[in-house]
């Protein structure tokens, strides 16, 4: 890799997305949710440290590894944001733009895998 981890879009929607879900953790509703939320912030912190710690290996395979992880934790932060809504913690409009970031990203990485996966040789 020749690019800086910074350099990557989806690293940069990682840094949106985690200041958006920061923000929606500012509910009063999630003040006792002291697990839920430590957990929610950890998948959205997963995401853009797998991105950096992955492009520092410096190997494809490594970093599609890592990569693979930061689609795993967007899951996670997705499935969060459902049950924010479903343990009513929060309306489905005060989730729908870290979600929509959320499937975003999840999208990106599956683009970045298939073209680091097409120059990798094996």
């Amino acid at each position: 890799m020749t690019k800086s981890f910074e350099e990557f879009e989806v690293h940069k929607k990682g840094i949106v997305l985690t200041k958006l879900v920061f923000e929606l953790l500012n509910y009063k509703s999630f003040d006792k949710e002291y697990g839920f939320k430590d957990q929610l912030k950890r998948a959205v912190l997963s995401i853009t440290n797998n991105i950096a710690e992955g492009s520092e290996y410096n190997n494809n395979r490594q970093f599609i590894r890592y990569l693979k992880y930061s689609k795993g934790s967007c899951a996670e932060v997705r499935n969060m944001l459902i049950l924010s809504t479903e343990l009513q913690l929060c309306s489905q409009d005060s989730i729908k733009i870290c979600y929509d970031v959320s499937v975003e990203i999840s999208q990106n990485l599956s683009n970045f895998i298939k073209y680091l996966n097409s120059n990798t040789k094996d």
